[in-house]
């Protein structure tokens, strides 16, 4: 487990938004919130659709102070391939507007504790602070598709509680709900209250 922990570092060629290469590394978005997500394989199912919705939903993460990065063991070119492939022959078929990371030594994978015995990462999703530890961490089984909206949710809980030292977000938290005091008399007053 990562929680807690300094976000473990890495450097890797990525096929970027514009479809050009670069290696990209953690350090280069320290101060910043990531949201770091890894997915299986290019060209295949419950991938595709946990990209786009990233890729969908990138404003809310960007309005938050935090980048996506996206991860899997294929090379950065296939990830261009992947990309500039049109849906109807199994490709993306959008140019997906946040770095896609080539992990093919799979050092990043197995870093963050992903990877699986067949050598394919499993949909793991870490939420860094802008100190560079790990907040949060969900792991899904490969068939197994994410709720994007709950890594935004996720984020919002990171940053509401940097930001409100003392404070914690209860069950079913939203941005701009109460927060609970992290002490006895806040559960109190919190229960008594809202539930």
């Amino acid at each position: 487990m990562l929680i807690q922990k300094e976000a473990p570092q890495f450097k890797a060629a990525a096929c970027m938004p514009d479809n050009t290469f670069k290696e990209v590394s953690l350090s280069d978005y320290k101060g910043k919130y990531v949201v770091l997500y890894f997915w299986p394989a290019d060209f295949t199912f419950v991938c595709a659709s946990e990209t786009i919705a990233f890729h969908n939903q990138l404003k809310d993460f960007t309005d938050r102070n935090a980048v996506v990065l996206g991860v899997s063991c294929d090379t950065e070119h296939v990830h261009k391939a992947w990309k500039t492939t049109d849906k109807s022959h199994g490709g993306l078929g959008t140019a997906i507007n946040h770095p896609l990371i080539a992990d093919v030594n799979k050092d990043i994978s197995k870093a963050y504790d992903v990877l699986l015995p067949c050598g394919l990462p499993v949909r793991g999703v870490f939420v860094i602070g802008k100190d560079g530890l790990v907040r949060a961490e969900l792991k899904n089984d490969l068939p197994l598709g994410r709720n994007v909206e709950e890594v935004v949710r996720l984020l919002d809980t990171v940053k509401t509680t940097d930001e409100n030292r003392g404070q914690v977000c209860p069950a079913n938290w939203k941005k701009d709900k109460p927060t609970m005091k992290a002490s006895t008399e806040g559960v109190i007053e919190y229960l008594t209250k809202y539930t």
